[in-house]
């Protein structure tokens, strides 16, 4: 299983409209998967945030329904200029 860590800045001021945002696209990846993501800001830098799905299954089809849900929701107005969103997938050590 792979587990998946987005990460993005963000401008703060839209912080309190993108945790609505957040909350859709979560709601959407459990529907679809079950995955329930975790939002997390950077203690030192509020404007870094991170998404974590963990125990995927299926990684690409999971890449491609956040692919499409980011899209739907306009996700890239929220984030810093000349910034993307940034995955990095791990997997357990032993596997």
């Amino acid at each position: 299983m792979t587990n998946y860590y987005v990460y993005y800045r963000i401008e703060p001021s839209a912080c309190a409209q993108l945790a609505g945002v957040v909350a859709e696209l979560f709601a959407a990846v459990a529907r679809e998967t079950g995955i329930r993501g975790r939002w997390m800001r950077r203690r030192d830098d509020p404007s870094t945030c991170m998404e974590v799905y963990e125990q995927v299954h299926d990684a690409a089809r999971f890449e491609a329904l956040l692919e499409r849900e980011v899209e739907l929701r306009g996700f890239q107005r929220f984030l810093a200029p000349g910034t993307a969103r940034h995955a990095e997938c791990f997997v357990a050590a032993e596997d």
